[in-house]
């Protein structure tokens, strides 16, 4: 399995960021098999953790022609920087208390 970790300093989000981020995690989930997507915002921090089965599934993700205009958008107005990391998850654990 591996993770997408994108980490950014916000700049102007409007109702198209959310409205495009609506589109962007239906498409993730429902083309490219994303496993889960996490994102939380605290003042002008964003991080948002995607799993995926595979890197071959994350790089049919970027590509998309859709995330392309998404992407572009976040470097002209939503964002002010932003980094991007890949990393595969070598061990899993979990404990639920029910």
């Amino acid at each position: 399995m591996f993770a997408v970790i994108f980490r950014a300093k916000t700049g102007h989000q409007d109702a198209q960021y959310s409205e495009m981020v609506a589109v962007m995690r239906e498409l993730a989930f429902g083309k490219y098999g994303c496993l889960d997507f996490i994102a939380v915002t605290e003042g002008d921090q964003e991080i948002a953790i995607s799993y995926w089965e595979t890197e071959e599934d994350i790089q049919r993700w970027h590509q998309d022609s859709q995330h392309a205009v998404a992407q572009q958008l976040g470097r002209e107005k939503w964002y002010q920087s932003y980094t991007v990391q890949v990393v595969e998850v070598k061990r899993q654990y979990s404990f639920q208390n029910i």
